[in-house]
């Protein structure tokens, strides 16, 4: 992570997410710069498996096409089993930042597993847990890694687009 508490934008919907993602990249923003997270299934939707085929992740359900697209856009696709906030999509580097806070994490003072990962790998314990909040509503979320000029950038083509701070 280049900054500390780096912008995170909150989406209602995958489609929202996935609209954001494919108009920051035809903005010409640099898309491996960015990270998503959400949940990988709905009460509704059922995930039915995912399996990887070469290099890319397939799966199946409602927001299969959805997570595929993703993960064909971003770096490093993964999903996790998180207790408390169950099956956990992410493309991008977030996931190094979590596989790393993982490894090296200490889960004290109880935070969670994902709110410990975050906080070592460099994200600030509030923001951290606005994070992990926002996935509990099953939000999808949009992490821009970088400098300030890259969140100004990002800032300018989402527009109204609501940040954890907002949302």
């Amino acid at each position: 992570m280049q900054t500390e508490n780096p912008p995170v934008y909150a989406f209602k919907s995958h489609a929202e997410a996935d609209e954001a993602v494919r108009a920051l990249g035809k903005a010409g923003f640099d898309v491996t710069k960015l990270s998503i997270i959400g949940k990988g299934y709905h009460t509704e939707e059922r995930l039915m498996g995912f399996y990887t085929a070469g290099d890319r992740i397939k799966s199946w359900g409602a927001s299969g096409a959805f997570w595929g697209g993703i993960w064909g856009l971003l770096l490093a696709p993964a999903v996790f089993l998180i207790p408390g906030l169950g099956v956990v999509a992410m493309a991008g580097p977030v996931v190094a930042t979590l596989v790393g806070g993982l490894e090296g994490a200490v889960v004290v003072g109880g935070v969670s597993a994902l709110v410990a990962a975050l906080t070592q790998g460099g994200f600030a314990k509030d923001h951290a847990l606005k994070v992990e909040a926002a996935l509990k509503v099953d939000q999808y979320l949009l992490i821009v890694h970088g400098d300030a000029l890259d969140a100004a950038k990002v800032s300018a083509v989402l527009g109204e687009a609501k940040t954890l701070e907002t949302a």
